[in-house]
C-alpha cells in the first residue's frame, strides 16, 4: 500500500505539471523532484511550496537521488524531447542511454517494493529497458502506455456523438504510437455498439468513415500539438494522475497500462498496452478480451515492431 512518497525523475514540462497535477490532488504526502539540472528542480519545488497555503499539505523537496530512498513509486519522465516531426521511435537511442543511467541510480535506493512508472518516450520500449535493468517484478514495472491516447480517443467520440466523454467506453492497445490500435469490437456507448449507437445518433451518414477518421486523429493528435506549441504536458500529467489514484486508493481499475508480456494474447517478451488491473501492487494482472481477430493481429503486429527496435538495443 502506498505511504504517500512518489518521486518524479525530470522536471522537464512532463514532469514539473505531473508534479502540480499530485500537488493539487491531495492523494499523497511528499513529492520528490529530481533533475540532471538541479537548479529547475530546486525551482519548480520553492514555486510549488509557496503554494502550500492553497492545498492540502504536501512536502515538496529536490535534489539527488539519495532523496528516492523509501520512496513507494518513482515516476520517470526524463528524458530528450520529441522534436517536431520526429516520431517517438526516433527518441529510442538517445533515450534509452539515459534510461541507463536513471535505472543504476534507481536500484541503488529502491527496492521491489517500490512501483516503477515510466512515461517518457517511446514508452512501451522505456518500460521494457527498465524492467530489464532494474530486475523489479513485472507488475511493479510499468508505462503509462495507452492511458492517454484512450482518453483522446474518448473524447473525440464524445464530442462527435454530443455525449460526455466519461461515458464513452473504449481502449486503444498496443503501441502508444504509430502502430497503436483502436477497439471498435469494445467500445459501448450507453451499452451499443458504436455502429448501433450511431444509427440512433445521426451526427453522420458513414460511421465506418468516421472511425477512421477519429483514429487518425487521435493518432496523430501528439504530432498536432507539438506542431502548435512544441511539447504535450497537461493531459498526460493528468493521465499518470488518474493512475496513481488507482494505485494509491487500491481500486482495483481497468486502465490501459504498457506492461510485460508473459503469453497474453500469444505475445511474449515485450511491453504493450492492454486493459490492466491496476491496484496497490501497482500493474496487478493483464486481461485478455475478446477482441476482434483483426484487433489481435493488429496488436501482435506492434508487439513485432517494437520488438525488432529492442533487438537493435541488444535486449
Amino acid at each position: 500500500m502506498i505511504k504517500g512518497k512518489i518521486a518524479i525523475i525530470g522536471s522537464g514540462f512532463v514532469g514539473s505539471t505531473t508534479a502540480y497535477t499530485l500537488f493539487l490532488s491531495g492523494l499523497i504526502n511528499e513529492i520528490v523532484l529530481v533533475d540532471v539540472n538541479r537548479n529547475k528542480a530546486e525551482g519548480d519545488a520553492m514555486d510549488l511550496n509557496h503554494g502550500l497555503p492553497f492545498v492540502s499539505p504536501v512536502k515538496v523537496t529536490a535534489g539527488d537521488y539519495s532523496l528516492i530512498k523509501d520512496c513507494d513509486m518513482v515516476i520517470i519522465t526524463a528524458g530528450a524531447n520529441q522534436k517536431e516531426g520526429e516520431t517517438r521511435i526516433d527518441l529510442l537511442k538517445r533515450n534509452y542511454v539515459i534510461f541507463k543511467s536513471i535505472v543504476d541510480e534507481i536500484v541503488k535506493y529502491c527496492t521491489d517494493d517500490t512501483i516503477l512508472m515510466v512515461v517518457s518516450n517511446p514508452v512501451d520500449i522505456l518500460t521494457y529497458v527498465t524492467y530489464k535493468l532494474s530486475g523489479f517484478s513485472k507488475r511493479k514495472v510499468f508505462g503509462s502506455g495507452t492511458v492517454l491516447d484512450t482518453a483522446r480517443l474518448k473524447y473525440i467520440i464524445g464530442e462527435h456523438t454530443n455525449i460526455d466523454a466519461r461515458n464513452v467506453h473504449t481502449y486503444i492497445i498496443g503501441e502508444h504510437g504509430d502502430s497503436e490500435v483502436p477497439t471498435w469490437s469494445l467500445t459501448r456507448l450507453a451499452g451499443l455498439t458504436i455502429e448501433d449507437y450511431c444509427l440512433k445518433c445521426g451526427s453522420c451518414d458513414d460511421i465506418n468513415c468516421c472511425k477512421d477518421d477519429f483514429y487518425h486523429e487521435t493518432k496523430n493528435a501528439a504530432y498536432e500539438i507539438i506542431s502548435k506549441k512544441g511539447a504535450t504536458y497537461y493531459a498526460i500529467a493528468l493521465a499518470v494522475r488518474r493512475i496513481c489514484e488507482a494505485i494509491i486508493g487500491d481500486e482495483n481499475s481497468i486502465l490501459p497500462l504498457s506492461g510485460v508480456f508473459e503469453g497474453e494474447y500469444g505475445i511474449k517478451d515485450i511491453c504493450l498496452s492492454v486493459p490492466t488491473v491496476v491496484n496497490a501492487n501497482g500493474a496487478s494482472r493483464i486481461l485478455e478480451l475478446p477482441f476482434s481477430d483483426v484487433e489481435i493481429a493488429a496488436l501482435k503486429n506492434s508487439s513485432e515492431t517494437l520488438k525488432g527496435y529492442c533487438k537493435e538495443l541488444g535486449l
